[in-house]
């Protein structure tokens, strides 16, 4: 019970400081290092006094005795130790930053480094005019809308990044949408929430998820995934349309085509590049060769009754480089200038280190908050607590996907909030007898809803600063659509659990 009343006071002071506004990144560094602390304390005075401490305060002995770091086992470094007792937790903090940046960090930056040479070569650009066509024809407004919407759930998958395909959005399929009289309000919650499934084998918390259920992202994303968001995708298109249209007609929407213009004009952002349509393909190449390379493909051939299984596997750093070198070539042909379209390659490797700076060290803090809750038992005693109460493994995954839910609308971040408390999913699994998939996929599922409904969701910042609303005014129609995606996540989570 010593362990987990100082990890609830833990988890207080690192909402508490983010709530002050202290960095995300901090915050999880700082509350880990104080866990880990009193771990290394508590291991100090078990070894040093046993007899006085089980003499005279014998509850703080047992206490201290059923933490897990009592145990060799459990201790705060597994092997490594600088053998300098205090020190040992910065020696946490770099094993955990060499072991991510060898693995899920090298994955992910890649990602970013060849979404960043999709932005500098306008791809996302071209594979959205795709869709244009189709768009403009749809004449009802909220037809026209859940239509974008669709669309917006495809897209993510070639696009990753919540804000980055939120601001292509609002200069792409905005002004078709409010030129086509749907309301500037409904456009921009559709906007708002494009990326509230983190999905695909692109995405930053399907491969840390898949990375500690020790699977496939691939196969992960089709055999996991798949069988929970198409529903969640279809129950949310329905909110969007009767919330949005219950919204405009308490509102008094009137469709306005003149200030429709003058506010697009007014907005005016600069002119994005605009590549050639054979662009769009770009952005896919990556899909192609991890699924079409992986497991994934071998479960299709198999269902087609066909025996073959391909030899030849690509991960995603491969499968993104390959993509980059690819758009490359692209570049010399169509501007034909070698020398400057071979030196473009460092856009990639700046998206990386962007990356780094913003995600994978934001993920190291995350480990090592997570690695103090683990040293004090924190997941043990709970685990043991639930159990004795009675209480199964859904209403475990229930209560955690509430919690990260609820740090991700603090944070304003889905990855801040998965990332942090991920590792400790194996655990848990593992004491309930289940297979860590069965419970980290809704987990994951759910912790992007809770950025949806944040004011301070940088893409909902952004959008909002855009349009010069209020972030609030965005949020207000978030929240419905975000609610039926919880509770439809939960219903398929209760089918396949």
């Amino acid at each position: 019970m010593l362990g987990l009343g100082l990890s609830f006071l833990s988890i207080f002071l690192l909402i508490f400081m983010l709530y002050k506004k202290v960095n995300a990144h901090m915050a999880l560094l700082l509350s880990g290092f104080l866990l880990l602390s009193a771990s290394l304390l508590a291991t100090f005075l078990i070894y040093t006094f046993p007899e006085p401490i089980k003499s005279n305060y014998p509850q703080i002995y047992d206490h201290l005795k059923n933490l897990n770091f009592y145990n060799p086992k459990y201790s705060i470094l597994s092997k490594g130790s600088l053998n300098l007792g205090f020190f040992d937790i910065f020696e946490v903090f770099n094993q955990t930053l060499s072991k991510t940046l060898s693995g899920l960090g090298l994955t992910l930056m890649c990602i970013a480094g060849f979404s960043a040479y999709m932005d500098h070569v306008g791809a996302s650009y071209a594979l959205f005019k795709v869709f244009e066509k189709p768009l403009k024809m749809v004449k009802s407004p909220y037809i026209l809308l859940i239509f974008a919407y669709f669309i917006s759930q495809f897209l993510v998958l070639f696009i990753p990044s919540h804000a980055g395909l939120a601001l292509l959005l609002m200069t792409t399929m905005y002004p078709i949408l409010i030129r086509t009289g749907v309301s500037k309000f409904s456009a921009l919650s559709v906007i708002a929430i494009c990326q509230y499934i983190d999905h695909g084998p692109g995405s930053g918390n399907v491969i840390m998820a898949s990375n500690v259920a020790k699977i496939d992202p691939a196969f992960y994303f089709v055999h996991y995934q798949l069988p929970i968001t198409l529903p969640i995708i279809i129950t949310v298109a329905i909110s969007i349309y009767f919330c949005n249209y219950f919204f405009d007609k308490k509102e008094h929407f009137v469709f306005d085509p003149n200030k429709v213009e003058e506010e697009l004009n007014k907005n005016k952002e600069q002119e994005i590049k605009k590549p050639p349509t054979i662009y769009a393909l770009l952005p896919i190449i990556p899909l192609i060769l991890i699924l079409g390379f992986s497991s994934v493909l071998d479960s299709i051939l198999a269902l087609l009754q066909i025996d073959y299984k391909s030899s030849i596997k690509i991960n995603v750093p491969v499968a993104m480089i390959i993509s980059t070198f690819i758009a490359i070539i692209f570049e010399m042909i169509r501007y034909k200038n070698i020398v400057e379209t071979l030196n473009s390659i460092m856009i990639f490797f700046k998206g990386m280190g962007h990356l780094f700076v913003i995600t994978v060290s934001l993920i190291v803090c995350g480990q090592v908050f997570a690695s103090g809750l683990l040293s004090v038992g924190f997941v043990d005693t709970l685990v043991e607590i639930l159990k004795n109460a009675g209480v199964g493994v859904l209403t475990i995954i229930i209560a955690i996907s509430i919690l990260l839910a609820f740090c991700a609308f603090l944070m304003g971040s889905g990855n801040a909030a998965f990332f942090s408390f991920a590792p400790l999913i194996p655990n848990i699994a593992k004491h309930f007898g289940v297979e860590t998939i069965s419970i980290i996929t809704p987990i994951q599922i759910m912790t992007g809803f809770g950025r949806c409904v944040s004011p301070i969701a940088p893409a909902i910042l952004a959008i909002s600063a855009m349009t010069k609303v209020n972030p609030f005014t965005i949020v207000k129609r978030t929240v419905i659509p975000m609610l039926v995606a919880s509770i439809t996540n939960i219903i398929m989570t209760y089918i396949y659990l």
